[in-house]
C-alpha cells in the first residue's frame, strides 16, 4: 500500500492526538489557573455549570485518540512486516494514547466526582486543585508526546 492510503489510519491519529494534545494543553495554560485563584465557595458554584460542559467537551477527544491511534499502529506494522521505526512509533502512540484512559480512570474520575458533591472541604481545595493541576500537567505531556510519535510515525 503506498500514497495516501497506507497515511490514512496514521494521519487520523495524528489528527485525534492533536486535537486532544491542544486542548488539555489550553485547559492546562487557561483555566486550571483562573480555578486555582478561585475561592471555594466561587468554585464550587462554577462547578456545576462548567464541569458537565468540559466532560462533554473533552469525551470525544479523549475516547476517538486511543482507538485511532492503536489501529494505525497496526496498520503501521502490518504495512511495514517488521517492528520497523514506523511501527514502533506507532505502538508508541497507541500506548500513550491508551494510557490516558488509565490515567482518567486511577484519579481524575474520583477527583471531579468529589468535586462535583463538594465532598473536598472548603480549606483542602487548594492543595486538591493542586494535586489535579498535577496530574493533569502529567496528562498533558504524555499526550504531547503520544502525539510527537504519531507525527513520526507519519514520516518515518
Amino acid at each position: 500500500m503506498t500514497g495516501l492510503a497506507a497515511h490514512v489510519l496514521p494521519l487520523v491519529a495524528a489528527a485525534s492526538l492533536g486535537l486532544l494534545a491542544g486542548a488539555l494543553l489550553a485547559e492546562d495554560r487557561l483555566l486550571v489557573p483562573y480555578w486555582r485563584t478561585l475561592p471555594a465557595e466561587t468554585f464550587f458554584a462554577l462547578h456545576p455549570t462548567f464541569g458537565p460542559l468540559l466532560y462533554r467537551f473533552f469525551t470525544p477527544l479523549t475516547v476517538a485518540a486511543p482507538p485511532a491511534a492503536v489501529l494505525a499502529a497496526i496498520q503501521a506494522v502490518l504495512q511495514s512486516g517488521s517492528l520497523a521505526p514506523r511501527g514502533l512509533s506507532a505502538i508508541g502512540a497507541a500506548v500513550l494514547a491508551c494510557s490516558l484512559v488509565g490515567i482518567y480512570f486511577a484519579f481524575f474520575k474520583a477527583a471531579n466526582d468529589a468535586f462535583i458533591r463538594h465532598a473536598v472541604p472548603a480549606g483542602d481545595l487548594p492543595a486538591a486543585l493542586a494535586r489535579w493541576a498535577a496530574w493533569h500537567r502529567a496528562r498533558v505531556v504524555v499526550c504531547l508526546c503520544a502525539f510527537g510519535l504519531s507525527l513520526v510515525t507519519l514520516v518515518a
